[in-house]
């Protein structure tokens, strides 16, 4: 379940979950690291939108006939709350931000992961 549109953030826990619903084609999921850190670790449903070209690469995630929730996520979760906050002032309110990153993701929910 998606948390409500007041809270910015999304636990690890609860994107896991809606991943393992088979839902996934009713959200996206953006990772909005760079591509070197992309290519050390990633959660397989991620799309690659860089912070650093997301103001060039957001009308991708903005098209309004495109009514799925998105989450994104970075490292720690700074990056990816700028993101979020870009897309919800564009107008995008079903947008959070995955809370700790995909560190926080590899200690919770998958410790094969690499960490750096």
């Amino acid at each position: 379940m998606l948390p409500p549109v007041e809270d910015y953030e999304i636990s690890p826990a609860a994107l896991k979950a809606l991943i393992d619903s088979d839902n996934d084609s009713e959200f996206r999921l953006i990772d909005c690291r760079e591509e070197d850190e992309f290519a050390l670790c990633r959660i397989d449903e991620g799309e690659l939108f860089p912070l650093s070209r997301f103001a060039e690469l957001s009308p991708g995630l903005l098209d309004p006939t495109d009514n799925r929730p998105v989450i994104v996520y970075c490292h720690h979760g700074m990056r990816s709350m700028h993101a979020t906050l870009f897309l919800r002032e564009k107008g995008k309110e079903q947008t959070w931000s995955l809370a700790g990153g995909i560190d926080l993701w590899s200690t919770e929910i998958d410790p094969q992961m690499p960490r750096y």
